[in-house]
Formats: structure tokens, C-alpha cells, sequence
């Protein structure tokens, strides 16, 4: 988003320079360096038909509306609106002080200064706060922790369980095996006589 509003202001500047420093030859006669606030907004009023004085008006108005909507994104979150109000209008007094020194048929005006900074307030209050808040918001967020998976242990080996366990009797050789157990105990019961008592 910082990327599309740089590329959005360069373009903006590039319209301003030339809608603002482009001589205007027919309209030297005319044009007078006004540095009372609020006579050409009368002269407007006065003079000028309610279509034209929109026109002049408005467009001023119109011209300086990027100025709050770009200008919040770029400039620190505290004191927002007062640092955009200040950057436009120093700016639009730039601008003001080369048309009336060095653009023909263009004069400074203190009313298309003022015009313009309402017009970037206007912008900041309908649109530009809601996008810098959203925009500096993201970029105040914490990282959402990636879960981690725990891993298994691994698992110990399980003895084999034997398959037959012999009974192991007093007297008993452990290391005989079984048919030789067999006959033995064959040959006992054989010496037994017939009351059960060996011979």
C-alpha cells in the first residue's frame, strides 16, 4: 500500500504542476496578486456567475482533497491532521509564490491557499483518516505467533514377551529339558511300590 500511494502522489504532483504553473498568456490583464484573505472569495461572489464561482471555487477545493487522503499514509500518527494541514499548506504557498514569479497570466492568491488546505481537511475527514487508520493499524499489529507442533517422543522399544514359561520345581534341573524331566519322573513312580512309598 506504501508503494501505491507514493506512485498516487508522484502522479498527483504531476497534475498539479500542470494544472497550477501552466502560463495562462490571455489572463495577464486580469490576474492581480491578492494577499488579503477572503477578497477574491468575494470577488467570487460579486462578480462572477454561481456556475463560474463554483468552478473556481470547487476546483480549488477539488485540488487540494489528495493532499488528505495521500498525506496521512506517509506522515507519523501522532498529531496526523495537524502535520497534513501544515504540509499542504506550505506546499500550495509554493506553488502560489512560483506562479506569481515566474508563470505568465498567474499571480499569488491567499484564497486559492486557503481553498486548497480546505479542500485536503475535507479529504482527510471523509476518506484519508479512515485509510491511514486502517493502513497504520497494520502496521502497528503483532505478529500472530505460527503454531508449533510438539514432537513425539520417540517410542522405546518393547521387549518381546516370551512365549511359554516353565515351572520351575525344587529339585528340578532348569537346564534339562523336557523329555528328560519326562523320565525321570517316570522312573520315580516306578520305584514307588503299591502303597506309594518308593522302594
Amino acid at each position: 500500500m506504501l508503494t501505491a500511494t507514493v506512485f498516487a502522489l508522484v502522479a498527483f504532483s504531476v497534475v498539479l504542476a500542470h494544472v497550477t504553473l501552466t502560463p495562462s498568456p490571455a489572463s495577464e490583464d486580469l490576474v492581480r496578486t491578492n494577499l488579503r484573505p477572503g477578497r477574491s472569495l468575494r470577488q467570487y461572489a460579486e462578480d462572477y456567475t454561481f456556475l463560474a464561482a463554483c468552478k473556481q471555487a470547487g476546483g480549488n477545493l477539488l485540488l487540494g482533497a489528495p493532499f488528505g487522503v495521500l498525506l496521512p499514509i506517509l506522515v507519523a500518527r501522532k498529531l496526523r491532521m495537524i502535520r497534513m494541514v501544515f504540509l499542504t499548506a506550505a506546499v500550495m504557498v509554493i506553488v502560489e509564490l512560483i506562479q506569481g514569479a515566474l508563470v505568465a497570466g498567474r499571480a499569488f492568491d491567499i484564497d486559492d491557499v486557503i481553498l486548497n488546505t480546505t479542500g485536503a481537511l475535507l479529504g482527510y475527514l471523509l476518506v484519508g483518516r479512515r485509510i491511514s487508520h486502517r493502513y497504520h493499524a497494520l502496521g502497528e499489529a503483532p505478529p500472530v505467533p505460527v503454531p508449533v507442533e510438539p514432537v513425539p517422543a520417540p517410542a522405546e522399544p518393547v521387549p518381546a514377551k516370551e512365549s511359554s514359561k516353565s515351572v520351575h520345581r525344587p529339585g528340578e534341573d532348569r537346564s534339562a529339558s523336557a523329555p528328560t524331566r519326562a523320565r525321570e519322573l517316570i522312573t520315580r513312580l516306578r520305584n514307588r511300590g503299591p502303597g506309594g512309598r518308593s522302594s
